[in-house]
């Protein structure tokens, strides 16, 4: 069985930090384990940004020629005639940020979702960051709907449970998440800006971040109460004095 990877940014710093290429050497090595020894084909979906030109611009800075083959993929003013051949031709799908409700919704227009799940089940490595994290979850935090944070129940389903990128960025995610939990949202991860959770197979394998003191939680309601539980990350530019030391 050809194993299935996810990884789930909580932030991915493609304006911020430009030149962190820490995360892009960590999915292209992931890539690689599935192919020959020729550079791996990367794919960047900028839906939820409404396919902004200078989103694009920052994700070729980072998967740079030496690194990938790397290419996009534009559903506002479609360029690509056979969405499943091309998709389905690449070793990592990389799914940027912006509006996760109608990025779904144009994704479910277009047929992306049917594609990105065979392309899931043939072992292409699948990620995202903010609006490319929480899609694959079966529900997430969102901005989508307006100023305040809110529930989105329609996810892609990839992975059980729910998922709040930014959760260390944005002060209103914490509490948001925390209330929707205890409300009866089903549980998941927390990720900070910077920390990616990785799955296999649909369980959790690891986290890892791109900068020291970035954090994964883990968040479940027990017995009415909130358990936010941290979990050991990996911090992929060597060793973090702060990290929680993995098993």
């Amino acid at each position: 069985m050809t194993d299935q990877h996810i990884i789930a940014f909580g932030g991915d710093g493609f304006y911020t930090e430009p030149e962190n290429k820490r995360t892009a050497h960590f999915l292209l090595e992931l890539a690689q384990t599935n192919r020959s020894n020729n550079l791996p084909r990367i794919c960047f979906l900028p839906t939820a940004s409404g396919d902004a030109e200078s989103y694009v611009q920052a994700f070729y800075a980072r998967y740079t020629p030496d690194l990938c083959e790397a290419s996009h993929l534009y559903l506002f003013r479609r360029e690509v005639k056979k969405l499943r051949e091309f998709l389905l031709s690449k070793d990592v799908i990389y799914v940027g940020g912006g509006n996760t409700a109608n990025m779904l919704a144009i994704w479910r227009v277009h047929g992306v979702e049917e594609i990105l799940q065979e392309a899931y089940e043939a072992g292409i490595v699948l990620c995202g960051t903010s609006a490319g994290s929480l899609c694959w979850f079966e529900c997430g935090v969102t901005d989508s709907f307006g100023l305040d944070l809110a529930p989105l129940y329609d996810g892609l389903g990839f992975i059980r449970g729910s998922s709040c990128p930014h959760y260390d960025s944005e002060e209103r995610r914490q509490p948001q998440y925390h209330k929707f939990v205890l409300e009866g949202f089903p549980g998941g991860y927390a990720i900070d800006e910077g920390a990616a959770a990785h799955f296999v197979n649909g369980e959790f394998r690891e986290a890892v971040s791109s900068k020291p003191d970035a954090r994964v939680l883990l968040l479940r309601k027990e017995h009415d109460r909130l358990v936010e539980l941290p979990l050991p990350v990996r911090f992929l530019g060597g060793t973090n004095a702060n990290a929680i030391p993995a098993a």
